[in-house]
């Protein structure tokens, strides 16, 4: 059985990265590419009640997966013969599981803000900030696309 170079390891690397670097955050002043161009209903409101929390990374496993991954592909690289390898590749995938584990249980602080609407209904939208962003009583905007909700001033 051949295994997979140092090459190989190097582009797997490369794309976890990229991936990594596609988080979505959802700050006010921060859109995504698809968002561009799409219309937002906006609605005014003022804020009711306002509380600190922690967002969470809901990747759902797939950082532990692309780590294990990549730490297979490099620790099979260890070594001079086929057992070396294979006992490189199990204590390379142990080690980047774990370490994509631990990248995807990195929380941000974030902030729930509840919204009572001009028309009568009530909103609560999380998104990246701090409880200090904004004042119980202040008049904001709710803007949504169906997919993403964001409070500004």
């Amino acid at each position: 059985m051949k295994l997979p170079h140092a090459g190989v390891a190097t582009a797997l690397l490369a794309s976890a990265l990229f991936m990594a670097g596609c988080a979505t955050h959802t700050t006010p002043s921060t859109f995504n590419r698809s968002e561009v161009g799409r219309a937002q209903d906006v609605q005014m409101g003022t804020i009711q009640s306002i509380r600190g929390v922690q967002i969470q990374n809901d990747s759902r496993g797939v950082p532990t997966l692309v780590g294990a991954a990549i730490g297979g592909v490099a620790g099979s690289t260890i070594g001079g013969g086929s057992r070396a390898n294979a006992v490189g590749a199990i204590a390379g995938a142990a080690a980047g599981g774990a370490a994509g584990n631990a990248l995807s249980r990195n929380a941000r602080n974030g902030v729930e803000i509840t919204v009572q609407l001009e028309n009568g209904r009530t909103v609560a939208v999380v998104q990246d900030g701090s409880a200090n962003d904004y004042r119980v009583g202040d008049r904001v905007r709710v803007s949504s696309d169906g997919t993403t909700t964001r409070v500004t001033r």
